[in-house]
């Protein structure tokens, strides 16, 4: 078992276990989450949510960024300056459309979450740009 910093479990899901927990999705959540798309900007759930919570994988429910850490970037996505833990964000290069963007996955679940950008405020720099439909919020703390 591989765990993080934060004390949650790593080990990656396997196939059987990922189609299982997809099986409850919407479309619009698989295209996300399993296909890697997009949600449209200014549409999502969870853009203007400013209550305090967690935020968890909505396939493995791993807690991604925490709302003190969310800010309004403009850009119409939900966005974080860090996450929950460094362990819970897996990078990917990601050359498609035409750019080389870093895509943020799950790395319990491998599901696609947003892209990360390196114009986001202080104190990292860092503009963690997720889909709503990737997330659940949890309000106060993790449990």
């Amino acid at each position: 078992m591989t765990t993080s910093a934060a004390g949650y479990d790593l080990t990656r899901l396997n196939d059987a276990e990922v189609a299982e927990r997809a099986s409850a999705l919407t479309p619009e959540e698989r295209n996300v989450l399993l296909d890697h798309g997009t949600e449209r900007p200014f549409c999502g759930t969870l853009l203007d949510n400013k209550s305090d919570g967690v935020y968890h994988c909505r396939l493995c429910d791993l807690p991604l960024f925490s709302s003190g850490a969310k800010f309004d970037s403009g850009t119409g996505w939900p966005s974080f300056f860090q996450p929950f833990d460094p362990d819970h964000i897996r990078y990917i290069e990601d050359c498609s459309h035409g750019m080389v963007r870093t895509e943020i996955r799950c790395p319990r679940c491998d599901s696609h979450l947003g892209h990360v950008f390196p114009d986001g405020p202080p104190p990292t720099g860092q503009r963690y740009c997720l889909n709503s439909v990737a997330m659940a919020f949890r309000a106060g703390g993790v449990d």
